[in-house]
């Protein structure tokens, strides 16, 4: 027999990656496929990030900047924030795999949503560590519930602000007075991958209570407005100390040449920003309409995906638009059976994923 894991490896479920484009091309043997599962951009990258990874293309010999010198330096002026606050990471969920590394012990526990991002969930996991999820409170984080959940072993609470799969988001008001009840000692990881998309006056930054809380880390990516999601490149802010924490257990040369060089590029184009949030903003609209007209509940969110209550097996749906070449996501890892995650897509895709929902409503019938 092989060697054997930590006895509460077998008991971790791998993290379900969406299914790629030319997986399902060869899988139902189609040739024009939308990918609206993973929440990207779909305007891709900037231009300017495009034209940055055409010019390190040429440097792929070389090793990168283990310490993102260019790159920290970049979100320090974007952010007015010390460089020494910043750490890279190879996504920012790889962020929630270095604080439980540097953090937890054995008898500690993490806190955090239900339904939350299952990388919460894989790290309390892969530290052999407890974990507590907290219900939802009409589809929004219940902050107060969070706040009972803690306990003298607690030693990580996450916040998804805005929260994936649901959508909503933690108001500015509950989210301050979430961070002055929290213990000093715990570590509040706050997840803001979706921070750009987010338009709604009491949004809070949570970059503007970092001085004021000393345990706070905020986690922002360049997979989701930024569209370099095939990258792998998102960053963690933090007191300096603990950034030093998760810089020792870091791995070596874990954010790549061409991903710092597209990143730092990418900061550069506000237009492009722009003009993916307006597209999402007006695709919500579009794609929120039809779900009412073919009369089916969904989240109303903040992000660029919406949360879509089927009234059916959610996997049935899945598969049904699969066969029809549009890809979406399947909810029930996360406990929700019959819903699906949609990204907002471009209008055309937005327009196919509407006429293959309703074909598909009729072809999956509710449960009797």
């Amino acid at each position: 027999m092989p060697p054997q894991p930590r006895k509460h490896i077998p008991s971790i479920v791998a993290y379900p990656p969406g299914k790629p484009i030319e997986e399902v091309e060869r899988e139902y043997g189609l040739e024009s496929v939308i990918k609206l599962a993973s929440n990207e951009n779909p305007l891709g990258p900037s231009p300017l990030a495009v034209r940055a990874m055409r010019d390190a293309a040429k440097e792929m010999h070389l090793y990168p900047d283990g310490n993102g010198y260019y790159l920290k330096q970049a979100l320090s002026r974007k952010h007015k924030i010390p460089v020494e606050s910043i750490v890279l990471a190879n996504g920012s969920d790889e962020i929630s795999d270095m604080l439980a590394v540097a953090y937890l012990d054995p008898w500690d526990n993490m806190v955090f949503s239900e339904h939350d991002f299952i990388s919460y969930r894989l790290a309390a996991q892969m530290m052999g560590v407890q974990f507590r999820e907290v219900p939802l409170k009409e589809w929004r984080c219940d902050v107060e519930g969070l706040l009972r959940a803690i306990d003298d072993h607690t030693r990580i609470v996450c916040v998804a602000n805005p929260s994936n799969p649901i959508g909503t988001m933690v108001k500015r008001e509950e989210l301050e007075w979430f961070l002055k009840k929290v213990p000093d000692r715990v570590v509040i990881l706050l997840d803001e991958a979706y921070f750009e998309y987010v338009t709604a006056r009491d949004y809070p930054n949570g970059l503007r209570y970092l001085k004021d809380h000393p345990n706070l880390v905020v986690t922002r990516t360049f997979s989701k407005a930024y569209g370099l999601a095939g990258l792998r490149i998102g960053y963690g802010i933090a007191d300096p100390e603990i950034v030093f924490n998760l810089d020792r257990v870091r791995p070596p040369f874990n954010t790549s040449r061409m991903a710092q060089k597209a990143a730092e590029a990418a900061l550069k184009d506000d237009e492009h920003i722009r003009r993916s949030v307006q597209t999402n903003r007006e695709g919500r609209k579009v794609l929120e309409s039809a779900f009412r007209a073919m009369g089916l509940d969904y989240v109303a969110g903040v992000t660029n995906f919406v949360l879509v209550d089927t009234a059916r097996s959610g996997a049935e749906v899945t598969e049904s638009l699969l066969r029809q070449g549009v890809i979406v996501r399947p909810m029930g890892g996360y406990g929700l059976p019959r819903h699906i995650r949609i990204t907002i897509g471009r209008p055309g895709e937005n327009r196919r994923l509407i006429a293959s929902l309703r074909k598909t409503l009729k072809e999956v019938q509710p449960p009797s």
